[in-house]
């Protein structure tokens, strides 16, 4: 990106936390709408009409030709999944990632949902790339480096025999959707730029089962694990914080949907 850094006001992190509470209700929907036989297409449409519905606009759709609203990732599929005529099937791991802009600022979050019931090694692989998205939040904090948040997230990922995809990173959130700084998921403590106050990103560890090579397939969009294994994908938008990170989305309504599909 290689740009200037924009700090926001507090004014300015409340449209951005207003937008990405959309996107937790957008995510919410979906979840209600993910089950065994919905094609990834459908739930795309019912995401963009609820976007629309609340006087905002889909982020990703157009964004350097995106076709879509959502970028819905299904298994080795790692992220930037065009929705189409797959139907999720029970056992999936299905990665949603979702933007919207509304009164000037986007909001950014991504959720992976388990479909029905998901085998032991996947259902590992979501808890750990969450704590990941967790211990990454954690450092974002006034004084410490954006290498501390890189670090965080490395590390839990690779102690629980996983690894971190290097190619996508996390990024800066405001009036664009992705601004500076890059936000890697991998990295060293007390390396890169230093955070303040009133910066806001999007910290979003992309986790594989197995390796970590990944490649694009033909549709010049779908990025998918080399070795075929599942991947999952976790994202916040955060603003930095004097004592600790303030979460500008949340999980919340995506879990009080997922308790009552039990």
């Amino acid at each position: 990106m290689g740009g200037r850094l924009y700090y926001k006001t507090e004014e300015e992190i409340g449209l951005i936390r207003e937008s990405s509470l959309l996107v937790a209700k957008t995510l919410a929907e979906v979840a209600k709408a993910l089950k065994p036989g919905a094609t990834t297409a459908s739930v795309d449409r019912i995401a963009e009409e609820f976007i629309r519905d609340h006087k905002a606009v889909p982020a990703f759709k157009g964004y350097n030709g995106f076709p879509n609203t959502l970028c819905v990732s299904v298994n080795a599929q790692v992220v930037h999944g065009i929705p189409g005529t797959y139907q999720v099937k029970e056992g999936d791991i299905v990665s949603v990632d979702c933007g919207v802009l509304k009164n000037g600022f986007y909001g950014d979050s991504a959720y992976t949902f388990g479909v029905g019931e998901i085998n032991a090694e996947a259902q590992k692989l979501l808890k750990v790339t969450r704590e990941c998205l967790w211990k990454g939040i954690q450092m974002a904090v006034a004084g410490k480096r954006i290498g501390d948040i890189s670090e965080a997230v490395q590390s839990h990922a690779e102690k629980n025999g996983f690894s971190v995809v290097r190619e996508l990173v996390g990024h800066g959130v405001g009036k664009q959707l992705h601004e500076e700084p890059e936000v890697p998921n991998y990295g060293r403590k007390g390396t890169g730029q230093q955070l303040r106050k009133g910066l806001v990103i999007a910290i979003e560890p992309m986790i594989n089962m197995g390796g970590k090579a990944v490649k694009q397939e033909k549709d010049g969009w779908t990025i998918t694990t080399n070795d075929g294994m599942p991947s999952a994908h976790f994202e916040h938008t955060v603003a930095v914080g004097e004592e600790k990170a303030e979460v500008l989305s949340t999980f919340e309504y995506i879990e009080e949907v997922l308790k009552e599909k039990v």
